[in-house]
């Protein structure tokens, strides 16, 4: 158990000039306010904060975040007020503390937006001052080690929670002993009997992989000694997450994971870790693709490390990692080691290292969907990277699988917008070919080339993503603009209206426009265009005498709506009286189907059932979609095709036919094949009135003897 004692040791130990007495301020504050409070294994409260803030201590962090730890739920589980908190400790102490109350208090209605929006707010709180995240970090460490008090699906929520966002965030910041820790507890309980098996299986090689490190370690030692080199050998066991992942990856037994031991040398010079590295190749053969110099180019996260695999005498392949003291304490503490605070700076210092937190904040901004957010990011936490040149040799990173497109707007938006194919290594190659590791990219240009929608699907970075979709709502809004000013005009000559009579100052015309949830003439025309709202609203909202002075739907206008399906009103919009509506034809929905309606410039609201294969792909754009149902007292009938597989001989067509007569069912057409085999296979066009209509006719026709299957057949 944590005393306040042990976290006063060591904040003395690596800040001589710490004020004891805030910390001792803070840890009275907090006691006080968690009084008679008890955690779930039935301790009391205050055994948590100390820990954090033991834990935010052990990395050496400053005196804010450690108060911070102390405090950081004072506002969410206690009567306290940030105002006390400020009076008290000082407006960064509670800035940060409000910091994490307001992550732990937003409320969400499913647990994939929860970690979207709670992994968003952080990525914020980031940028602003990053001592929130540390402290959030070292509280769900804490959490974690506690877990087993929880109930199991608590404890099954809250690893997972930890496995995709937190580590995945501690990685990020470099904090490779935070991240091993939250990976190893998360699969505890993720796959408790997984877990248990390894532990077993590790505990059992023990004896025999101890001797080995030894042997290792003494060999590597006497060899760099007699170098000159002088340095430190650590050897270890892989921490288990990394060997239960190569475990599944792989499809192997424990027992197949040869390289599960590690070494790392510390060295006093990047000379030396280079000088080491020849020699450890000198005494054991390198495994071939294994060896990663992360010091002449390092990851994102700043960790640098030399990285080889090799295979000892026995034929046991182990890895070694080679880089210099300060190199290891930024691996394992990374931004917590890195971040210089100051007095009154409250983390906002400029750091390249950290620039990645500021274009995180372009993505949050541009990105609306919190999910569409939570994907982006991730792909960017993940350390699965591509290092690419430009033609003057400058490097840039980016997540397997991008594209010259990624690259062209990693460069310049303009570049992006404009690029029609890119040289890789002096070679032309179409827009989706894959960058791989050491490609030299060069961007091709045209002044009158756009983005298209094709792009997104081969576009991996939120840049690139964020900015062809921006470029994409814009012309869209624009084209609709035109569209629906034609179409107005069109209506609006029709019924003799004269809108500038209703502009200016005292005409109606702006009132009704915001009545309608338009700002002005141009936001209108975009919804006449995109099918959300039709002329004669506006028409009847200016001039309700107004009528028309032809026929008010001619030959050509009913051959149109016939053409795209809009004849028979079948289905109401949300919100909108006089919308456009027409049934999809990729997956023909019928009545009594869960569907979904999509906003299509210039064919109004089109509706899809929720099981059509297009959705997902229509649908990249959230605010297009709109809530539809089915007509409550609509009596129209659907048209819809079966294909019916059976056997074939004599009078199998007349019992199908006879089933669906008898299931009140009019059959518009039938094409029958059949096939040596003796198997036949029928098509026939129904008219059904809704979806458990059609239900009861597929059941029938199953029952027939001699039919093996009945599906319904889509566009």
């Amino acid at each position: 158990m944590i005393r306040f004692e042990d976290i006063q040791e060591k904040v003395e130990a690596y800040m001589p000039a710490a004020d004891l007495d805030l910390l001792r301020k803070a840890y009275v504050f907090s006691a006080k306010e968690h009084k008679g409070q008890t955690r779930s294994s039935g301790e009391p409260y205050l055994i948590h904060p100390l820990s954090v803030a033991f834990i935010l201590a052990d990395l050496k962090l400053d005196m804010t975040c450690v108060v911070a730890g102390l405090l950081h739920d004072v506002l969410e589980d206690t009567l306290t007020t940030r105002e006390a908190v400020e009076e008290h400790f000082g407006r960064d102490i509670a800035h940060v503390v409000e910091g994490l109350t307001k992550i732990a208090r937003i409320s969400f209605n499913s647990r994939e937006q929860q970690q979207a929006e709670s992994f968003r707010k952080m990525m914020l709180a980031m940028v602003d001052d990053i001592r929130v995240v540390l402290v959030k970090l070292a509280d769900r460490l804490h959490n974690m080690r506690t877990l087993e008090h929880l109930s199991p699906r608590q404890q099954e929520r809250i690893a997972r929670e930890t496995l995709e966002i937190y580590a995945p965030i501690a990685n990020r910041l470099g904090m490779a002993k935070i991240k091993n820790e939250l990976e190893d507890l998360a699969l505890k309980y993720l796959d408790p009997a997984g877990f248990q098996s390894l532990v077993q299986a590790l505990e059992e090689k023990r004896k025999l992989t101890d001797e080995f490190i030894r042997e290792i370690q003494s060999t590597l030692q006497s060899e760099l000694d007699r170098a000159g080199i002088t340095c430190e050998i650590y050897g270890r066991r892989k921490h288990l997450h990394s060997i239960y992942r190569k475990i599944k990856r792989q499809r192997i037994d424990v027992g197949e994971v040869y390289d599960y031991l590690a070494f790392r040398i510390l060295t006093g010079s990047v000379k030396d870790c280079y000088g080491a590295l020849g020699i450890i190749h000198g005494m054991w053969r390198p495994v071939p693709g294994r060896i990663k110099d992360f010091i002449a180019m390092p990851k994102p996260n700043m960790y640098q490390s030399l990285h080889t695999s090799v295979i000892s005498d026995k034929g046991v392949p182990f890895e070694v990692q080679i880089r210099t003291r300060e190199m290891h304490r930024v691996a394992e503490e990374g931004i917590a080691a890195h971040w210089k605070y100051k007095e009154g700076n409250g983390g906002k210092e400029s750091d390249a290292n950290i620039q990645w937190l500021r274009q995180i904040m372009e993505w949050q901004q541009e990105l609306k969907d919190p999910r569409e957010f939570l994907n982006m990011v991730k792909v960017d936490l993940y350390p699965d990277e591509v290092y690419c040149f430009t033609p003057q040799g400058q490097v840039k990173s980016f997540p397997r699988g991008a594209t010259p497109v990624d690259f062209a707007y990693s460069v310049h938006t303009e570049v992006g917008h404009r690029c029609v194919g890119g040289r890789i290594n002096g070679k032309l190659v179409p827009l989706r070919t894959e960058l791989k590791n050491g490609d030299i990219v060069e961007i091709l240009t045209s002044p009158n080339h756009h983005p298209s929608q094709d792009w997104l699907t081969f576009a991996r970075t939120p840049r690139a993503r964020a900015k062809i979709r921006q470029w994409l709502n814009v012309d869209r809004r624009n084209r609709s603009i035109e569209l629906g000013k034609t179409v107005a005009d069109r209506e609006f000559k029709r019924y003799r209206l004269n809108l500038r009579k209703h502009q200016g100052e005292g005409g109606r015309l702006l009132p009704v426009l915001h009545e309608m949830g338009c700002a002005g003439l141009d936001d209108f025309y975009a919804a006449v265009g995109y099918g959300k709202l039709a002329p004669r609203t506006l028409i009847e909202k200016l001039d309700p005498q107004a009528k028309p002075h032809e026929a008010s739907e001619g030959p050509i206008a009913h051959a149109v709506k016939k053409a795209l399906g809009m004849s028979g009103k079948k289905v109401t919009v949300r919100g909108l009286d006089d919308a456009l509506i027409s049934l999809a034809r990729c997956c023909n929905p019928i009545r009594g189907e869960a569907i979904v309606g999509y906003i299509t410039r210039g064919r109004g609201v089109t509706v899809h059932s929720e099981r059509c294969p297009n959705l997902e792909k229509l649908l990249y754009d959230p605010e297009r979609r709109i809530e539809v149902a089915w007509e409550s007292d609509d009596a129209s009938r659907f048209e819809v095709r079966i294909t019916v597989f059976s056997e074939d001989r004599p009078g199998m067509l007349a019992k199908i036919t006879s089933a669906i007569a008898e299931s009140k069912s009019n059959i518009k057409n039938v094409e029958a094949r059949t096939f040596e085999d003796r198997r036949g296979e029928i098509t026939l066009i129904l008219d059904i009135a809704d979806v458990a209509h059609l239900e009861a006719i597929l059941e029938r026709v199953k029952g027939i003897d001699g039919v093996y299957h009945v599906e319904r057949q889509v566009a």
